[in-house]
């Protein structure tokens, strides 16, 4: 059965809040849902790298010890959404039922996001009320700290001399307000919009992003490396996404898509060493859900000029390949916060498509991300 935390985690105040941006979306719930599962030993903690040997002792808060909460801008509870995510076969069938209690209350926790058509608040009106959410989240429930992830929908790029602050720096200036750490698992401009910038100085907190990197460009960042250490010519590179839900509807807009492809290509010409020939292209494809099929052709050069292609294809559900990236971020920023680390961490590059330093290569990621575990170790 779902377990809940102790009477003695409460009191002590050792529980960490987790405060969603995109609250009621499909990445979220899984979250909220696979956390519940895992903790209660339902479920195996399956593409958690945070639950591998390697983290062992290094002060990471316990799936149990988890609160959840966030924004949304759409309505409809969370257990209903997990019981869509059970139809469509990105839950297992009765997961829903079985963690009810810890969905209900991640629901209960939710707030009003925005802007909303017709909002009349300015800039700092909106951020003074999502901070004031966070704040009264973290008061309510006691947390020892909470972690804001932004799991909204893709957003385009800042308009040049547009006046507003998009909506993801929003949600990114509240986290700050807050004293939260942040984590930005979409593309959008988040903490990076430069009118951030002394805000993020002066708050002092641990932040990472940008997109996870959990499909298409998680096998890019493996396949561009082997082909420059080869000495091999990469003549064009290109790509083609198919995908549903939320994140297809936003992606249709060529602005929301040409943010998303910017960190593909990152990968690319972080390991070549310059972007060769080819586009990546995104089509919303209603039928498939959470599914999402991924195609690469590659055309390369070898000895004396010969020309050979590669093929790729990925299939899989973007929500279960994204929820346990998401619980290992907000474990890692976390214990970051409470050991008094700040600013941008490169050494969770690991985890995105367009991260803040460090090598675009996974190995050399996956390196760091070891040598930060031992580093959170060593801190107890």
């Amino acid at each position: 059965m779902p377990v809940s935390p102790s009477a003695d985690t409460r009191e002590n105040g050792s529980r960490t809040g987790v405060w969603f941006i995109g609250a009621r979306g499909s990445v979220a719930t899984t979250a909220v849902a696979g956390c519940a599962a895992v903790a209660a030993g339902l479920k195996a903690a399956t593409g958690m790298v945070t639950e591998t040997p390697a983290f062992t002792d290094s002060g990471l808060p316990d799936l149990a010890s988890f609160v959840f909460g966030g924004h949304d801008v759409a309505g409809g509870p969370l257990p209903k959404r997990a019981e869509e995510l059970a139809d469509g076969g990105v839950l297992p069938h009765g997961l829903p039922a079985a963690v009810r209690p810890e969905l209900a209350a991640a629901d209960a926790e939710i707030r009003m996001g925005g802007p909303l058509p017709g909002d009349t608040r300015d800039d700092e009106e909106l951020i003074a009320a999502f901070a004031a959410d966070i704040a009264s989240f973290a008061e309510r429930t006691g947390v020892a700290r909470t972690v804001v992830v932004n799991v909204s929908s893709t957003e385009p790029a800042p308009a040049e001399g547009a006046t507003q602050l998009p909506a993801s720096s929003l949600y990114a200036a509240a986290a700050l307000r807050a004293g939260c750490a942040y984590v930005n698992f979409t593309p959008s401009t988040g903490v990076h919009h430069p009118d951030l910038a002394a805000l993020a100085q002066a708050a002092a907190v641990p932040y990472a992003g940008r997109d996870g990197k959990t499909g298409q460009t998680l096998l890019r960042a493996v396949l561009a490396p082997m082909f420059h250490q080869r000495a091999l010519a990469v003549r064009a590179w290109s790509g083609s996404n198919l995908l549903g839900g939320g994140d297809g509807a936003s992606l249709a807009d060529p602005a929301a898509a040409a943010a998303k492809n910017a960190g593909k290509n990152r990968v690319l010409e972080d390991n070549l060493g310059a972007l060769p020939e080819g586009e990546v292209h995104i089509d919303d494809v209603p039928a498939l859900g959470d599914w999402k099929t991924a195609w690469d052709h590659i055309v390369f050069e070898g000895f004396l000029g010969s020309k050979m292609v590669l093929q790729t294809i990925w299939q899989g559900c973007d929500s279960a390949l994204a929820a346990p990236l998401v619980l290992d971020l907000a474990r890692l920023t976390a214990r970051a916060h409470e050991i008094r680390l700040t600013g941008p961490r490169p050494e969770l590059g690991f985890y995105f498509k367009d991260p803040d330093g460090g090598s675009g290569a996974l190995a050399e990621q996956y390196a760091a991300l070891l040598a930060f575990a031992d580093r959170l170790r060593e801190a107890r």
